[in-house]
């Protein structure tokens, strides 16, 4: 839900080779605007995050799922030399480290930032002289920069879900939330944090007029704001808020804790369980996880699982809680 924070080292022995993934994948998308190699380096990164040992040449990687035969030379390449010729080019081509480094403030994407690089902003000072070219996701994004790059622990993350969940019993018990991505993989930290909510009498199917979404919805954010979680917003609708939370904001801890980017869907009871199982992820997980469904004759999205070819009213009945477990 929001940009790429360098991964942890924790338990990753290819590390630095994934670093190098993702600095070309963040390429692809920031100036090259090639979306199928960003998501070539992205895959590949996270194949070889995940994997328990270093790999020790590039036809070692080959084997592995998402790494294909450039990818492998490329790894052949650093682990050869102990650098990347592509990498060393991008970084040191002014225009390129320019929109990399504008790129860094959550709103401004490729566009945007090729946009203030030919007007000459090209770092994040210049940026800060001229903050009426930002509108207001941008600039909030420029105000908490340092603070939504640093990762978050797990451990604030899990206070942070129970105070979400405490505000929500309080207002009503039939509430429930999940915290997703990489948290509920059992991830040690997480670049962001990823709420679902629901209220088991909201329902997608039977569309109960008495349930008002958007006021359901509007009456979950405020109660976080009041608590003093949710510190600043960037954008809120009928189903989805965009913001800011601090731990300190509303519990007394040794020292101010990090401004953290949070995010915040309401989603129908009726939909929950396989919106956990698509925004928990990973990418790739969620891709095996359609072909699977595919395989034996279902369509799986983050709404349903029900028969190819079947429509809205003729989703799999039954407690979908079962994909999670």
């Amino acid at each position: 839900m929001s940009k790429r924070k360098a991964q942890s080292s924790e338990n990753n022995p290819n590390h630095d080779i994934c670093e190098l993934l993702l600095e070309l994948a963040d390429y692809e998308r920031n100036v090259s605007r090639n979306i199928h190699k960003y998501n070539a380096y992205r895959k590949a990164a996270s194949t070889l995050a995940a994997h328990p040992t270093r790999v020790k040449s590039g036809a070692e990687a080959r084997k592995l799922p998402g790494v294909g035969e450039r990818i492998a030379k490329k790894i052949d390449e650093f682990l050869e030399t102990g650098k990347l010729r592509k990498v060393e080019n991008i970084r040191n081509d002014d225009s390129s480290k320019a929109i990399n480094e504008l790129t860094r403030v959550s709103g401004i994407g490729p566009a945007k930032a090729k946009e203030l690089v030919d007007s000459g902003i090209k770092s994040i000072e210049d940026l800060k002289k001229n903050k009426e070219k930002l509108n207001h996701h941008q600039l909030i994004g420029l105000r908490y920069l340092e603070d939504f790059e640093k990762r978050i622990p797990r451990e604030e993350i899990q206070q942070i879900e129970a105070v979400i969940k405490k505000q929500l019993a309080d207002n009503d018990e039939k509430y429930v939330a999940t915290i997703c991505g990489s948290y509920r993989r059992g991830k040690a930290d997480s670049g962001d944090i990823d709420v679902l909510v629901t209220h088991t009498d909201y329902m997608y199917t039977t569309r109960d007029k008495s349930h008002n979404k958007s006021k359901v919805f509007k009456d979950v954010v405020a109660s976080l704001e009041k608590c003093g979680l949710i510190v600043d917003t960037i954008s809120q609708g009928d189903s989805k808020f965009m913001g800011a939370c601090r731990l300190s904001g509303v519990q007394k801890t040794p020292k101010e804790t990090p401004v953290r980017r949070l995010d915040i869907r309401f989603i129908p009871y009726d939909q929950f369980y396989c919106a956990i199982l698509y925004f928990t992820g990973s990418d790739l997980f969620n891709k095996e996880m359609r072909t699977h469904a595919l395989s034996k004759g279902f369509t799986l999205n983050e709404y349903s699982l029900r028969p190819v070819g079947s429509t809205d009213k003729e989703r799999l009945s039954g407690d979908s809680s079962l994909l999670v477990q």
